[in-house]
């Protein structure tokens, strides 16, 4: 996992308890994840006006699904909850810095802000390898903040492969 400052498109705003709590449910779908489903422990949480209104984890191999993606799974329950397709002014929490993919799908959501926890320096697209989520060429932008429990988050994917091997 790179440092926050080796990421330059994520803010360093202080996270307050509502972030923080959040961020402790995305942990718990993780956590969900590895110990139900035996997935690798992502989880994901999409929040409007302090409510979550879609929740997801890794469903990748239970489905036989690529595009199964926590994120995915949390911004199809959330256009469920709210019969749309696009979710301005939501924050999506993410115990992993989100891929392209769901990272172009946050941009088509409207989602306003992206909360993750550990970075992914081989496919994270919140700066780490690209800054799918700010790139000017896009219509929406979407304000990132990373980091928040990025310890717990980054040791629950490493015991998971860990284990594995």
């Amino acid at each position: 996992m790179l440092p926050n400052d080796a990421i330059p498109s994520v803010s360093h705003a202080t996270f307050d308890e509502a972030d923080r709590a959040w961020m402790a449910r995305a942990l718990e779908l993780a956590e969900h994840a590895r110990d139900a489903e035996g997935e690798v422990p992502v989880g994901a949480v999409v929040v409007l006006d302090g409510v979550a209104v879609g929740e997801g984890w890794n469903r990748n191999i239970t489905l036989n699904d690529p595009t199964a993606h926590a994120e995915i799974q949390a911004l199809r329950a959330a256009g469920e909850t709210l019969s749309n397709y696009r979710f301005p002014g939501a924050t999506l929490y993410v115990t992993l810095e989100p891929c392209a993919m769901c990272a172009m799908a946050m941009v088509h959501a409207r989602i306003a802000r992206v909360v993750f926890g550990a970075t992914d320096p081989k496919t994270g697209a919140a700066g780490s390898v690209f800054d799918t989520l700010v790139s000017p060429r896009h219509n929406h932008r979407v304000e990132v903040a990373g980091g928040l429990e990025a310890e717990a988050a980054g040791d629950l994917l490493r015991r998971f492969f860990r284990e594995r091997r």
